[in-house]
């Protein structure tokens, strides 16, 4: 039987830290004072580790590529910094993501750590025109669901979270929770996330938690500007609130938001709610449109 979990998400504030160490400092940091609260599962967004690139590069501001490159190579260092921290503070740990090489292609990989350092990979599937024609990072695996004390979950990386069927394929699988890091460096971008997740919650009757990247970085090509927040939303029914907001931190502020959820509110709402998105969604996939005749 599951339990409800105590959820952290991070606002990271993107930094200048001055080696991979550095910014391992600064992440234990961060899991220390969201420890203190009692939080059982952390999360941090998309590409937050990217701040390290000028460092990595040795000079600022670090060119696309040159930022790129440096974090590939760097990247199973800065894993183990996540997987030594997880395993430190005695928590499962959604790090953001990590620029990876995959056999011949560059992959964003978001990776889920258990406290005792063992993880498993959510890659993102959708790429931006920054991801796809600046940097060259490829598609990568189809959505995963993960096994945790609270039940099954999904992540789905930012711009996936625009696509109904990335998350709709994780709830089929039995998640309950999906949790969406992100990078947006326009309110715009931010807002699409914001919106997506909203309406992921609402057509699948569960849990959807975003968290952001937040402040300015001109010494960083690709966290040059960050905007948004952390937020959880649930279903827009009886039991949730009216608008399904269940938290929301402070727009471009740095702070942990802190939640609390419990599975068996969705096994509710899904066997009792005023509606049964969740349940009709299967019956509402129809063939190609066609054009209607006029008479």
């Amino acid at each position: 039987m599951t339990r409800p979990l105590r959820l952290g998400l991070l606002q990271y504030p993107v930094e200048r830290p001055a080696s991979v160490e550095d910014w391992g400092r600064k992440l234990n940091r961060w899991l220390a004072e969201a420890r203190a609260q009692g939080v059982e599962l952390a999360v941090l967004p998309e590409y937050a580790s990217v701040e390290l690139g000028a460092a990595l590069v040795g000079k600022a501001p670090a060119g696309e590529a040159e930022e790129l490159a440096a974090m590939v190579a760097a990247a199973e260092a800065i894993l183990a910094e996540m997987r030594a921290a997880a395993r430190r503070h005695g928590l499962w740990l959604q790090p953001g993501t990590l620029a990876m090489r995959v056999g011949e292609k560059i992959i964003n990989r978001a990776p889920l750590i258990d406290p005792e350092g063992r993880l498993a990979f959510q890659d993102k599937h959708a790429m931006t025109r920054f991801e796809g024609e600046r940097w060259g990072v490829s598609p990568g695996a189809p959505p995963a669901v993960f096994d945790t004390p609270w039940g099954r979950i999904g992540i789905s990386v930012c711009y996936d979270s625009e696509f109904p069927e990335h998350v709709r394929r994780q709830v089929e699988a039995g998640a309950w929770l999906v949790l969406v890091p992100s990078c947006t460096d326009t309110l715009h971008g931010f807002n699409r996330i914001r919106l997506a997740a909203r309406a992921r919650a609402l057509e699948n009757q569960c849990f959807v938690a975003i968290c952001a990247t937040v402040g300015e970085a001109p010494w960083s090509a690709a966290l040059d500007v960050n905007r948004g927040l952390a937020g959880v939303y649930g279903p827009v029914d009886r039991g949730f609130a009216a608008d399904g907001v269940v938290t929301e931190g402070q727009l471009d502020a740095a702070q942990w938001v802190y939640a609390e959820l419990d599975p068996a509110r969705i096994d509710t709402v899904r066997r009792e709610g005023a509606v049964f998105n969740h349940r009709d969604w299967p019956r509402q996939r129809f063939g190609d449109a066609a054009p209607a005749r006029f008479a």
